[in-house]
């Protein structure tokens, strides 16, 4: 087995015989859903996947690739165009689509709309004369400013004519696959419990992946039958890391690390072995340089095929908005350490969501949390708040179970992480601490998200909002009292969030005047803060913007009354209202509440 960091490619050569004209190379991207590395080439013994052993063995074995979001939307948007989803404004899960579960979903639909001066891959492998597939998903925060596909079928393109093709395999959805795997053999990671419920639910994730074992073996004979194997780049990896309370959604090891195989033309570069850091929207600038398409400025993915490569220092990734659950974090990690950054500390790892409390998997750990049965480590996405900060030492913790954030022995370390990670955000224009209700506003005033964080002072902005969330934690009301007075709202809102969150009788004064701000997420965030204190006055706010005209207010406007628990029970036909909303998030947290009082 070959082990490499870096190598020269020379494909596009390869095919240049005697002189005659290099043939275009096709590009086929498998996705996978749903799924971490748990197959026979990452190590896996419970299963058999020949299939795909056998792709890595013609191939290259990605053994450090990487999502940059955890979750399927955010990182199919960071996909399609080799961007951050964080830079393109589109890293709140289901924020927006043409069609489907995001559709009508927000109030300002321009916002979304994918810049012209940013060219999504299939629009790129389009005008080079591709013929351009997906079968059968897409599920992207955004609308295409153009027709991005030709049909779903790639075996429908005229013989000549090179394909670009996307195939969405269901993978780790697929429970319901024949099953191979007895539960009573798996062995859960030590962040869960045991018990038959959860072993039965990894035993049949497992069975899925010999199922799309299955499936791409059919798409790399499909090829083969078609004649075009020899002369196709195929890319596989997954979405995102399995589903379950760790996995999907959330920046551990088991939600963002992937498998990543690369078959390329005439298996060169066979049996290769990458153990560098690799992130998925580096598959972008790969396939467009295979295909000897020139890669656009805004594209920040790397090709890490190319001669003169240098390897990645870190990765970085972040979670966001996830169906009606509000959170934001962001992480880095070298080929040692990761360190997460929460910047909403204050609230649960497990904080109600109707998709993931509607699994039977963790119904059951809730239980179990309830009858005192986890230990600690399983136990702590229960508690009501997360450290600001966590480090993990990856060599000697794979699973994530120590926090070495608070170590002293650590600092240096700690110190450099978190360094790396601020300036990466203020490098690729992070908007994603901009409070959405706000940040839907601004993209709209600025013709999309992309385009807020263009000016001159991005940086400065990203730094001062990093500012106050750290002022917020450290207790610092002096600082936030002044901050509540900045001009920038996305200042003003975090300065109401963490006196509320600090219960900081001092800033009562400031908060109601917040109460009468010009911004409605800043008039919400002040009146559950003004509660938070004690003083409930202001409630009247909360009911008053669950239908606001910004549908994102709604949303953030229930999710505070959420937190009331019984005060907000005398406002229950107000709340029902919301069952009608436009926004199917607002739908759900209405629904759970007016259930809670029945």
């Amino acid at each position: 087995m070959k082990r490499l960091v870096s190598f020269t490619f020379s494909i596009l050569c390869s095919f240049n015989l005697l002189g005659a004209e290099p043939s275009p190379i096709n590009i086929v991207w498998i996705v996978i859903e749903d799924a971490s590395p748990h197959i026979g080439c990452y190590g896996e013994k419970l299963i058999k996947t020949p299939n795909i052993d056998q792709m890595s063995r013609e191939g290259i074995r990605c053994s450090s690739a990487f999502v940059t979001a955890p979750v399927c939307s955010s990182s199919r948007s960071a996909m399609i165009s080799g961007m951050y989803q964080s830079t393109l404004g589109v890293h709140n899960h289901r924020s927006q689509n043409s069609s489907g579960k995001g559709g009508g979903n927000v109030a300002y639909y321009d916002s979304y709309k994918v810049p012209k001066s940013v060219k999504l891959i299939p629009e790129l492998f389009r005008d080079a004369g591709y013929f351009v597939t997906n079968k059968s998903k897409t599920d992207y925060n955004f609308i295409p400013t153009s027709k991005l596909y030709h049909g779903s079928d790639w075996k429908k393109a005229p013989p000549n004519q090179p394909i670009f093709a996307q195939i969405q395999l269901k993978g780790g959805k697929n429970r319901s696959a024949q099953s191979y795997v007895n539960p009573n053999k798996v062995i859960l990671p030590p962040y869960y419990p045991v018990h038959p419920e959860l072993q039965k639910d990894w035993a049949k994730y497992l069975d899925s992946w010999v199922k799309t074992d299955k499936e791409v073996s059919e798409i790399l004979n499909d090829l083969k039958i078609a004649g075009r194997l020899d002369s196709t780049a195929v890319f596989l990896w997954t979405d995102h890391g399995v589903s379950h309370l760790r996995g999907k959604q959330f920046l551990y090891e088991e939600g963002i690390r992937v498998p990543m195989i690369i078959r390329l033309p005439r298996m060169q570069h066979a049996g290769t072995v990458r153990d560098d850091l690799i992130e998925h929207i580096d598959i972008a600038a790969c396939s467009l340089n295979l295909a000897g398409i020139k890669v656009p400025d805004n594209i920040q993915g790397r090709d890490f095929l190319s001669a003169d490569y240098k390897s990645r220092r870190f990765i970085f990734a972040g979670r966001d908005r996830c169906d009606e659950t509000v959170d934001i974090q962001r992480c880095v990690r070298d080929s040692r350490y990761k360190y997460i950054r929460n910047f909403m500390s204050h609230v649960s790892h497990a904080q109600p969501s109707q998709y993931k409390d509607g699994k039977k998997i963790l119904q059951v750990i809730r239980g179990l949390h309830k009858q005192g049965k986890l230990n600690e480590q399983q136990a702590r996405p229960f508690a009501p708040r997360r450290p600001p900060e966590e480090l993990y030492d990856l060599d000697s913790d794979p699973y994530e179970l120590v926090n070495l954030a608070w170590e002293p022995k650590h600092q240096k370390k700690l110190l450099a992480m978190r360094k790396a990670l601020f300036q990466q955000m203020a490098k690729t224009r992070d908007v994603g601490l901009i409070p959405e209700p706000i940040l839907e506003d601004l993209g709209r005033e600025a013709g999309n998200k992309y385009k807020v964080f263009l000016d001159n002072d991005y940086s400065d902005q990203t730094r001062r909002l990093i500012d106050v969330i750290t002022s917020g934690e450290a207790n610092n009301v002096a600082k936030l009292l002044e901050y509540a007075k900045s001009p920038d709202p996305s200042t003003r809102y975090w300065s109401a969030v963490w006196l509320g969150v600090n219960e900081a009788t001092q800033g009562k004064d400031m908060l109601l005047k917040l109460t009468a701000d010009r911004v409605p997420a800043i008039r919400v965030a002040a009146a559950q803060a003004l509660y938070r204190l004690g003083d409930l006055s202001k409630l009247k706010i909360l009911f008053d913007h669950i239908n606001d005209p910004n549908l994102l207010v709604g949303m953030f406007a229930l999710r505070a009354i959420e937190e009331l628990g019984e005060a907000g029970k005398a406002h229950k036909a107000k709340i029902a209202t919301a069952q009608k909303s436009k926004y199917e998030f607002s739908r759900r947290i209405a629904r759970r509440l007016i259930a809670k009082w029945r």
